[in-house]
């Protein structure tokens, strides 16, 4: 039997063994404590938008209107947690976040503060009396910091042009932040006669990354004295090396980890430079000593992606994440400690046929937490550090994200961020031996429960080769199953990322829904949470298994009787964006459009135009110039079938992509305008793989609706 999920502005229900809304609240009590815990923030917005009660679907501009809850920062004493909470102000096209703070055993959230300018990197101090944070309010990105009770905020780094990824020491005598070192010199530097050129001399790979151009400059970390406020002098970890802390350009603060003494700090880094950094994943976790200022990589001999080094609270142990092969970016991300006793590393997830991510300690060091995708959705873990038995604490049709450890008298909470398809992100309390969550914050429940939501289903689709693929059904609000609809099979990007229970700003699926349509979201070959050997099938066969999984799907939906099988489209980014133009040369009719944001179109021209050249080494199986050629290139190359194309489309691309070109957007809509296809390009100069600000985000979703509205409700 299917299981649904939602449906109107009704409490979300499962059917099966557990609610979707496991809290210790009485469901009685949820309406009149849902209202107390409202901070006079959401107040303020439901104040000035009574429209949003009035709407019965979902649509983009209540989607902006959403308050985004972040992760969580656990106080010392394990009683409290910190956490951000961002709002957008449209006609502004900006987001202001504020920092908040709640007790973790439930209670009124509290505001900590309200200035100009966003606030964010909350850390609690060791002794617990302050909360530190970033922030530009003084003109930078500074360290700040403020009492728990919103009092006494003063400035504490006053460094020029600002600085990141802070952490305190764990006995407070020290401070470490991450300053970007300009290292390289502009043309105008090395021919300073010509003070008004405007070049780039290049000389090496990895001269962009993502969505920026190399800026001369290095992120280094550094180390500084600390006593209550006070910096002493900071000191260079990295002096003169050509080389970033955190990776660039995704890592953050978790790729760095003081000792619990204070005396040595842990720190992530992929020291090659050019085609070496280019075509590799072999980052390092490098221990450096306070006192005698010597580094050792404690990862030697270890050859692919090591990151997010975690010092056990006893200083026995340091924890990571490691994958095993060099220049494979989706391997299998396996928990590593290594024990200062024995001078070796262990792998604790021997057997564990997952992912694990997001490493953190319980009190006693006896246990590590860990999240890890499965079955299509994100769930918390625990492995024993002695025998290295894995348990699963949490479970249900929800994604957990970025959790904090609470140890008090009365037992352990994970305190952790919470999303499912019908709910944005919501701060949780999960007993760690039972795994029963109880909600703690409410930011965006009033403007939910206004909607009329779309049930979800779970449907295992039998494919080609009689694998069964999970895949997420999402339909209209009011589904009438008398009635026939138009559908829409998602495409997921990647290519290794699951089709979770993830609540997205953009391909949001209950916003999809609204306007109408069933939405079809399979999990095809190559994606996380079925197992190594599922994800690895996409690397080397982009047109094969995964596309038969795909329109095995949407074949099964499509034969429903409330499914109009001449009103079906296709949509997707990036690797979802590379499937659409697949299938738009081999869809036999099935699809009436097609919506591609990014895709990969010329596998040869993207290979000499993208920049981490270790990607398209693996999952394309070389360079399109090496003999024998990788049948890649010319089997499932997407511009290879555009004779087949007839089909309208819309493709979307931003300028700053350099991850997937923009020049791949252009190629396939120069295609379509000659073969005299009816297609739009929708083109945005500043923006790169993302959409991020909220009136170009706005415009996207008009594009895309306005566009699907054409051809499949006309």
């Amino acid at each position: 039997m299917p299981i649904m999920v939602g449906g109107g502005s009704r409490r979300r229900v499962m059917m099966g063994d557990e609610s979707a809304e496991p809290t210790t609240c009485k469901q009685g009590d949820m309406e009149s404590m849902r209202m107390k815990l409202l901070p006079l923030a959401v107040l303020a917005i439901l104040a000035v938008a009574p429209v949003a009660f009035a709407q019965q679907t979902l649509t983009p501009e209540l989607l902006w209107e959403l308050p985004r809850v972040g992760g969580p920062v656990v106080s010392p004493d394990g009683t409290q947690a910190v956490f951000t909470v961002t709002t957008y102000d449209i006609g502004a096209n900006k987001g202001n976040t504020n920092l908040y703070l709640i007790a973790v055993k439930g209670g009124a959230p509290r505001q900590l503060t309200d200035f100009e300018g966003s606030e964010s990197s909350a850390q609690w101090r060791p002794d617990g009396a302050k909360i530190g944070f970033l922030s530009s309010k003084g003109g930078s990105l500074q360290l700040w910091e403020i009492d728990p009770d919103g009092t006494n905020l003063r400035q504490v780094s006053n460094i020029e042009d600002g600085i990141a990824n802070f952490r305190y020491s764990p006995t407070g005598t020290h401070v470490s932040f991450t300053h970007d070192i300009k290292l390289d010199k502009m043309p105008n530097e090395v021919y300073p006669d010509l003070p008004e050129a405007d070049a780039r001399i290049i000389d090496g790979l990895m001269f962009r990354h993502w969505n920026s151009w190399h800026d001369y400059s290095y992120s280094h970390l550094f180390v500084a004295e600390y006593d209550d406020g006070e910096l002493g002098d900071p000191v260079d970890v990295m002096p003169f090396e050509r080389f970033d802390t955190p990776l660039s350009p995704f890592g953050g603060v978790e790729q760095i980890g003081w000792g619990v003494d204070g005396e040595s700090i842990a720190y992530t880094a992929k020291k090659k430079n050019g085609t070496a950094y280019a075509v590799s994943t072999d980052s390092a976790i490098y221990l450096y000593e306070i006192d005698s200022r010597e580094t050792a990589n404690l990862t030697e001999g270890m050859v692919g992606y090591d990151i997010e080094p975690v010092f056990s609270p006893d200083g026995r142990y340091l924890a990571w994440l490691s994958m095993e092969r060099d220049g494979y970016e989706a391997d299998r991300n396996r928990l590593f400690v290594y024990d200062f006793t024995s001078e070796g590393p262990r792998e604790l997830t021997v057997g564990f046929d997952g992912d694990a991510h997001g490493p953190a300690w319980s009190g006693d060091s006896s246990a590590i937490y860990f999240s890890s995708e499965t079955v299509g959705t994100v769930q918390l873990f625990s492995v024993d550090v002695a025998s290295g038995g894995i348990r699963q604490i949490t479970d249900g049709v929800y994604n957990y994200g970025a959790f904090g450890v609470a140890d008090t008298e009365s037992g352990t909470a994970l305190i952790a961020s919470r999303v499912s398809m019908s709910a944005p992100a919501e701060l949780y309390s999960i007993d760690v031996s039972s795994g029963e969550a109880e909600r703690l914050t409410f930011f965006t429940q009033p403007l939910i429960d206004g909607l009329d939501l779309g049930k979800v289903e779970k449907r295992m689709v039998r494919s080609t080769d009689g694998s069964e693929i999970l895949t997420w059904v999402i339909y209209p609000p009011g589904f009438d199953p008398s009635k026939r609809y138009p559908a829409v099979l998602y495409a997921q990007g990647g290519p290794q990322s699951t089709v979770s229970q993830f609540f997205s700003y953009r391909w949001n699926f209950q916003l999809m829904a609204a306007g109408g349509y069933i939405v079809v979201a399979p999990n095809r070959r190559g994606v996380p949470s079925f197992g190594q050997t599922f994800k690895e099938e996409i690397s080397g066969d982009y047109g094969g298994q995964a596309m038969r999984d795909l329109l095995s799907a949407i074949d099964e939906v499509a034969a429903e009787p409330y499914v109009d099988e001449d009103r079906l489209g296709a949509v997707g980014a990036s690797f979802g964006g590379y499937t659409t133009y697949f299938l738009a040369g081999h869809h036999e009719g099935r699809f009436k459009t097609f919506i591609t944001h990014a895709g990969l179109f010329n596998l040869e021209s993207f290979f000499g135009a993208t920049e981490e050249i270790f990607f398209v080494n693996f999952d394309l199986e070389g360079p399109y110039w090496q003999s024998p050629k990788p049948e890649s290139y010319e089997a499932f190359s997407p511009h290879n079938y555009v004779q087949n194309w007839d089909t309208p489309m819309l493709i979307i691309h931003g300028q700053k992509d350099f991850r997937v070109p923009v020049t791949e957007g252009m190629q396939a809509f120069t295609a379509l305008q000659l073969k005299g296809i009816e297609s739009r390009l929708l083109y945005y100069p500043e923006e790169g793989h993302w959409i991020t600000s909220p009136q170009n985000g706005l415009l996207w979703h008009r594009v895309f609706f306005d566009w699907l509205e054409r051809y499949l409700q006309p």
